[in-house]
C-alpha cells in the first residue's frame, strides 16, 4: 500500500515569522533531526515549541529561511508538497463534508490521474486496512470522531507516500478513543513499515506510539531517545519535567565513587546516580526522583529515616497518588496495585525509601542556593 520506506533528514532548519510586539520570532531554530527509513520518531513539546512548523517544513507547507531536507538523500527543500510523496495526517481531520467516504479517500487518486479502475481497488484496500470497509457510501457528518480519523489515515496512505505525516491527530478525541486510536496507528505504520513523524504534546501519547522521541523546547530539539531515555536519563531539567510527573529536589554532592554519590538530599545523607565527569564533592546540585521510585511505610524513624507527613491521596484506581510533606519539600509519590486495607490517611506519619539508583543527579541544572 505505500511505496519502499526511505529515511528523512532535516539539517539546521531554521524558521521564523514577523510579530508585532516581538519583532522577528524565531518558531525553529537549528533544528536538525535524522528520521531511519520506517523508523516512527515523535516530535514531543509544549506549545509554541517549533514541533509543528519544523513538521510542516518536512511537509513543503512551510519554506524554511535556512537549512536542508533530504528524503532518502535527496534534497527536497525547494520541492512543493505535492512533489515530496509524503502522506498528511491533519488535526482536524480535514475531510470533504459534501464527499462520501469513498471520495474523500479517492480525491488523492484522482488528482493524479489514476484510472477509475485503480483508485476503486485502492480505496477498497485501504478502507479494509484501517477497518472501514463497507463504509464507502457514509459522509463524514455521519461518522464518529474515531471513524473520520480512520479515514483521514486512509487518504493519507491511499496515494502510496513515502514518508507518513502527524500533526496532533488524536487531540479531537476523546481519552479512552485516543488511546484506542493510537495503538491502531503504531501498529499499521509497523504493518506497512513506513517511515512516520509525528507530532504531539502528550507525553503519553508520544511514548506509547514511537521509536525515538525528539523533546522540543524554544524551537530547538533539547534531547532525543527512547521513551526510556528521556524518562530514565533525562538531559535537561525540562525535559525530566516534562516526560511523565517528577520530583526535582535540591542537594548538596558530599562525595563520588565511580556512578554513584553520597548527597545531603531531604535532610539525610543518599546515595544518588552520578553522571561520569559531573559536579564533584560541595557542588549544589538538582536531583531528579519519580515518584513511583518512592516506596512510602507506614512508620516514624527520627533518628535515620526520612520522615514525611500525607498531606493528600488521590484514589486512582490502578494507583494511589500522594503529597507527602517531607521538612517543608512537597513529595510526589505514586503506589500502584494498593488494597483499599493498605492506603494511607491525610495527616498520617510515613517514612520514604527509595534505591539507590532511583535518585539522579542533573548534572546540568544548578539551583541558586542551598539554606
Amino acid at each position: 500500500m505505500t511505496a519502499a520506506a526511505i529515511g528523512v533528514e532535516v539539517e539546521r532548519l531554521s524558521k521564523r515569522f514577523a510579530h508585532a510586539v516581538k519583532g522577528d520570532v524565531y518558531a525553529a531554530r537549528d533544528v536538525s533531526i535524522k528520521v531511519a527509513a520506517g523508523e516512527f520518531l515523535t516530535l514531543l513539546g509544549p506549545s509554541g515549541c517549533g514541533k509543528t512548523t519544523t513538521l510542516r517544513a518536512i511537509a513543503g507547507f512551510e519554506a524554511p529561511d535556512s537549512g536542508r531536507i533530504m528524503f532518502g538523500g535527496q534534497d527536497v527543500t525547494l520541492l512543493p508538497a505535492n512533489r515530496r510523496g509524503i502522506g498528511f495526517v491533519f488535526q482536524n481531520y480535514a475531510l470533504f463534508p459534501h464527499l462520501s467516504v469513498y471520495e474523500n479517500v479517492a480525491y488523492g487518486l484522482r488528482v493524479r490521474g489514476q484510472p477509475d479502475r485503480a483508485i476503486q481497488s485502492d480505496v477498497i484496500d485501504v478502507l479494509k486496512l484501517v477497518g472501514l470497509a463497507g463504509y464507502e457510501a457514509q459522509f463524514p457528518a455521519q461518522m464518529s470522531g474515531g471513524e473520520q480519523q480512520r479515514v483521514a489515515l486512509a487518504r493519507a496512505i491511499v496515494i502510496r507516500p513515502r514518508v507518513l505525516l502527524f500533526d496532533e491527530p488524536l487531540s479531537n478525541l476523546d481519552a479512552k478513543l485516543r488511546v484506542q486510536m493510537r495503538d491502531e496507528i503504531r501498529a499499521l505504520q509497523q504493518r506497512l513499515a513506513i517511515t512516520a513523524i509525528y507530532v504531539t504534546h502528550d507525553q503519553e501519547e508520544a511514548m506509547a506510539v514511537s521509536d525515538r522521541i525528539a523533546v522540543m523546547q524554544g524551537g530547538t530539539i533539547v534531547q532525543t531517545g527512547s521513551a526510556e531515555d528521556l524518562y530514565h536519563r533525562p538531559a535537561t531539567l525540562f525535559v525530566a519535567q516534562f516526560i511523565g510527573r517528577a520530583n526535582v529536589i535540591d542537594a548538596r554532592i558530599e562525595s563520588v565513587a565511580g556512578d554513584v554519590a553520597l548527597a545531603e538530599l531531604l535532610g539525610r545523607r543518599v546515595a544518588v546516580k552520578h553522571v561520569s565527569g559531573g559536579p564533584g564533592p560541595g557542588s549544589l546540585v538538582k536531583v531528579l526522583l519519580r515518584p513511583e521510585a518512592i516506596v512510602l511505610a507506614g512508620s516514624h524513624d527520627p533518628a535515620s529515616a526520612i520522615n514525611a507527613n500525607v498531606v493528600s491521596r488521590k484514589f486512582l484506581g490502578e494507583k494511589v497518588e500522594y503529597v507527602v510533606d517531607c521538612g517543608g519539600e512537597m513529595i510526589q509519590v505514586a503506589r500502584y496495585n494498593a488494597g483499599s486495607d493498605d492506603l494511607f490517611a491525610v495527616g498520617q506519619r510515613v517514612v520514604l525509601r527509595f534505591a539507590d539508583a532511583a535518585a539522579i543527579v542533573l548534572a546540568d541544572e544548578r539551583p541558586a542556593a542551598l539554606p
